[in-house]
C-alpha cells in the first residue's frame, strides 16, 4: 500500500510525528518533511505524541530512542498495542546495536519499521528513506511489510509467469567494472504494480518454492545468454533457500538448465541455511562445485558461523551482511566485523562481497580491508534485464558515480 498515495498533494498533506528531546532536531525535521510534502507535529515528551495519536491518524512517526519514561523501545510496544498502522522511522544518537535492537523490537511487534536515521540528518537521506511512501514512484514497488497473499493467488501468479527477474549489479572494486548481477524475483502483479519478494516468498509451499527456484534460474540463464550475444559476460547468481540445498536432485537440474558453456553460475544460501544439515548440505555443495557451479554463503556475519564447518565446504563466496556495511564509517565495531571477514575471505581464498552500498564514501575503505567486490543501491538499484548492457558498457560506472555524488574518489577505481 502506498501510503501518501491517498492524498493529493494540493488538498491534503499527509501527517508525520515527530519526537525527540533535542529542539534542534525536532525544528530541523519539521523543515525537512516540510520541503518533502508532509505536515508535522512535533514533540518532546512520549505522552504527549501518544495523546495526539487518540486524536489523528498519521501515516508517520519519527522518533528517537531516549527521552526520558518510556523510553523508545517501550514506546513501540505503546504504538503496537494501540495497533498503530503507520510507519515508524528511528533517529540514531544512541548505539548503533541499541538501533538495531529497536528495529528488530519493532517489526516482531507488527509495526511497519522504515530503518533509523543518523544525526544530523540529512535532506537526501530522509527523502531516500520516505521514498516508499510517495505517490509516482517508478516502479511502484509495495513495500516489503506490505500485504501477504494466499498459496492460490501465488499458484495463479506461478502459471501465469508474473514472477519476474530484475539484476542486482555487482562491480568488481579494482576495476570499478560490472562484474556480476544477482537475480532477484519480483511480482509483476496486474492490479497492485511490482511487489517485493517479501510480501509473498514467505506463503510459498515447498513445492512452489521449489518451482520459482527452476524458474528464475532458467529465465536468468535465458536473459544471460542474449548478454553473451551482445558481447557481455558476466556471473550470475541466484538465491536458494535450504530445501532447495537439501534438495539431491538439485546438481542434476542445475547442469540441465545451465549446460556446458553457460556463465559461471553462483548458488546463495543464507549462513544458517549453510550451516543446518552437515553432511547432506555438504553433499549437495560438493556435487554442485563438481557440476560447474559455484556456492556463495549470503547474509554472512548474522549466523554466528562455526568457521570449522566453513572450512569444510566448497564455498568460493562470502557476502557481508549489509547491516555491517551500511555504518561502516560511523560505527568501528562494524567496521573491524567488516575487516575481520574480508581478512578471513583473503586467507581462505574466497572472494568477499560487501552488500548494501548506499553511501559511495565506503568503498576506499572496502577496498583496503580487502573486498572484492561490491553492490548495493548506492551503485545501482536492481533493474529489468534489459537495462544490463548499457551498465557493462560503461568503463567506470564506480568513478561515474562517484563523480557524480560529489564524493571524493580516494584511491577507489
Amino acid at each position: 500500500m502506498n501510503l501518501l498515495a491517498e492524498y493529493d498533494e494540493e488538498e491534503e498533506r499527509a501527517l508525520a510525528l515527530v519526537l525527540d528531546e533535542d529542539p534542534d532536531v525536532v525544528a530541523i525535521l519539521s523543515l525537512q518533511l516540510h520541503v518533502l510534502g508532509l505536515e508535522s507535529r512535533c514533540y518532546r515528551r512520549a505522552d504527549a505524541l501518544l495523546a495526539e495519536l487518540e486524536q489523528c491518524s498519521p501515516q508517520l512517526v519519527i522518533m528517537g530512542l531516549e527521552f526520558g519514561d518510556p523510553d523508545g523501545i517501550e514506546l513501540l510496544r505503546l504504538l503496537a498495542e494501540r495497533e498503530f498502522s503507520g510507519w515508524v522511522l528511528l533517529l540514531g544518537g544512541v548505539e548503533r546495536k541499541i538501533s538495531r535492537i529497536a528495529e528488530r523490537v519493532g517489526r516482531t511487534l507488527g509495526l511497519q519499521m522504515l530503518g533509523s536515521l543518523d544525526k544530523p540528518m540529512r535532506l537526501a537521506e530522509l527523502r531516500q528513506r520516505l521514498d516508499r511512501l510517495r505517490p509516482g514512484c517508478k516502479p511502484a514497488i509495495v513495500p516489503e511489510d506490505s500485504p501477504f497473499f494466499s498459496a492460490e493467488e501465488l499458484e495463479s501468479a506461478l502459471q501465469r509467469r508474473e514472477l519476474t527477474v530484475h539484476y542486482q549489479p555487482q562491480f568488481e572494486l579494482a576495476s570499478g567494472r560490472l562484474s556480476g548481477v544477482e537475480a532477484l524475483v519480483r511480482w509483476a502483479h496486474p492490479e497492485i504494480g511490482l511487489i517485493g519478494p517479501a510480501s509473498f516468498l514467505p506463503m510459498l509451499t515447498a513445492a512452489q518454492s521449489r518451482r520459482l527456484t527452476c524458474h528464475v534460474l532458467e529465465q536468468a540463464l535465458i536473459d544471460a545468454q542474449r548478454w553473451r550475444e551482445q558481447g557481455v559476460l558476466l556471473s550470475l547468481s541466484v538465491n536458494v533457500t535450504a530445501d532447495d540445498l537439501m534438495e539431491s536432485q538439485l546438481p542434476a537440474l542445475s547442469r540441465q538448465l545451465a549446460p556446458e558453456g553457460s556463465p559461471l553460475v553462483i548458488l546463495e544460501i543464507t549462513e544458517t541455511a549453510a550451516m543446518d544439515d552437515e553432511l547432506l548440505g555438504s553433499e549437495i555443495a560438493a556435487r554442485l562445485h563438481l557440476s560447474g557451479m559455484e556456492v556463495a554463503v549470503d547474509d554472512f556475519g548474522v549466523g554466528f558461523s562455526s568457521l570449522s564447518r566453513l572450512q569444510m565446504l566448497p564455498i568460493s563466496e562470502l557476502k557481508i551482511d549489509r547491516s555491517f556495511v551500511r555504518h561502516l564509517q560511523q560505527e568501528s565495531q562494524d567496521a573491524a566485523i567488516v575487516e575481520a571477514i574480508a581478512l578471513l575471505g583473503r586467507r581462505l581464498g574466497i572472494r568477499v562481497v560487501a552488500e548494501g552500498v548506499e553511501e559511495l564514501d565506503c568503498l576506499p575503505t572496502l577496498a583496503r580491508f580487502g573486498c572484492t567486490h561490491v553492490q548495493g543501491f548506492g551503485l545501482s538499484r536492481p533493474v529489468p534485464a534489459n537495462e544490463i548492457p548499457a551498465l557493462a558498457s560503461d568503463q567506470s560506472p564506480i568513478r561515474a558515480r562517484i563523480v557524480a555524488s560529489g564524493e571524493p574518489a580516494g584511491s577507489t577505481p
